[in-house]
């Protein structure tokens, strides 16, 4: 993918509304132009020459860490009107705003309208997670016959990197344009020992908005040590938009024709078991609300990974499509990854107030992380999370999206 830059360890961010501080506007005049006027269903995509066309990328102060360090926020467009917003702190996407079949607008994710309300706390809305993303159990695991202890932060496991993973880190960003789109790249350099792992780890997150109304991440990263590493975003996405309600209507597809059962702390048992007859049978469209309240454990839903049925193990393919009736929206995810984390928010609760005021309540928002599986630094039958010097890690994960008419 992309040559590493090197990263700041632990620069903090900033974040007054964008709304009252300036900003920075780069038009990049692109002799592209996609035609997207014939792309209304997910598998009628036109493409062919058409006008020129415009990218736009704006940089505003977001705001400032406790610390005092500036965060800033970027705002991608493309020639369609789509929008994407990223800040640096956490490498997060904060806003992504895609028509609906009447072309109408509407931000289709989870987050909050400033940067006070991600510094108190949130659920990863929209965060990149790492070193290692999803659970390590019982915070411990084994490289090289020396073993290492990390932060207990979700019950007795390691969570999305520990107690102040990359979601909490300010990250380095540049700006570029090519024929695909225009991006922002992020960097960021985790010192060994930091959050318990071993090794300096580079790392370096890419986020383009396409005019094929795509949001694609690229991941890249280099150590000088042995150390696992599993990346991946952490979107809630309810393709309703503002004020849609819950996403229990949705209708989800995931190709993938096993799951990994878990223990009652969300970690993998070691054996991949059929989705076929069961709760976890996503492999027809199906909607979100339709057996939630059929999966067992506390406080109930799906926050499980999926085998996804890949024809190549490093080749991007589908993983997932969901369909929202209402507003036509379709969001389809492609990923390089073996595995997809379905997460249906059951921990929302009606506590944290979002965007528009938003009081965002259990099943608010759906989580579809492409990732390596949970726990896969010790369970020797999953896919190798594990990084050596001389190797570079890459993955890609692209947000495809697209209306039916009715």
């Amino acid at each position: 993918m992309l040559a590493l830059l090197r990263g700041k360890s632990d620069i903090m961010n900033s974040q007054a509304s964008r709304r009252k501080l300036s900003s920075v506007s780069i038009i990049i005049m692109a002799a592209l132009g996609f035609c997207l006027s014939g792309c209304q269903t997910p598998d009628s995509r036109a493409s062919g020459p058409g006008p020129k066309r415009s990218f736009e990328v704006t940089k505003t102060l977001f705001g400032r860490t406790a610390e005092g360090v500036a965060v800033d926020i970027y705002t991608l467009k493309n020639s369609h009107g789509m929008v994407a917003r990223i800040m640096t702190y956490g490498a997060t996407l904060t806003e992504l705003h895609v028509p609906d079949r009447n072309g109408k607008l509407a931000d289709v994710t989870l987050g909050f309208d400033n940067l006070e309300a991600y510094l108190k706390g949130h659920p990863y809305f929209g965060s990149t997670a790492g070193r290692v993303a999803n659970r390590i159990a019982k915070g411990r695991f084994t490289l090289n016959q020396k073993t290492y202890t990390l932060a207990t932060n979700n019950g007795p496991n390691h969570l999305h990197g520990g107690v102040k993973g990359f979601d909490k880190r300010v990250w380095i960003a540049s700006t570029r344009v090519s024929d695909v789109g225009v991006s922002i790249d992020f960097t960021y350099r985790s010192v060994d020992g930091e959050e318990g792992y071993p090794g300096n780890l580079d790392v370096k997150v890419s986020y383009t908005l396409t005019n094929k109304d795509e949001l694609r991440i690229d991941y890249e990263a280099r150590t000088d040590a042995d150390t696992p590493v599993n990346l991946t975003n952490h979107s809630y996405f309810n393709l309703a938009g503002p004020g849609g309600g819950t996403m229990l209507g949705h209708e989800l597809q995931i190709d993938a024709d096993q799951f990994t059962p878990v223990d009652a702390t969300g970690i993998p048992l070691g054996e991949n078991q059929s989705v076929k007859g069961t709760v976890m049978d996503f492999t027809k469209p199906t909607l979100i609300g339709a057996r939630v309240n059929d999966v067992g454990g506390d406080p109930g839903g799906y926050d499980h990974n999926y085998a996804l049925n890949k024809p190549a193990p490093a080749g991007l393919s589908l993983a997932a499509r969901v369909y929202e009736p209402k507003s036509g929206r379709v969001m389809e995810v492609l990923t390089t990854e073996p595995g997809v984390q379905f997460y249906t928010g059951n921990y929302l609760d009606g506590s944290l107030t979002g965007k528009s005021g938003q009081a965002y309540v259990k099943r608010h928002g759906f989580c579809l992380e492409c990732q390596h599986y949970p726990d896969a630094i010790n369970q020797p039958k999953f896919p190798s999370v594990v990084l050596k010097p001389g190797q570079t890690y890459r993955q890609t994960t692209v947000h495809r999206f697209s209306v039916r008419k009715g």
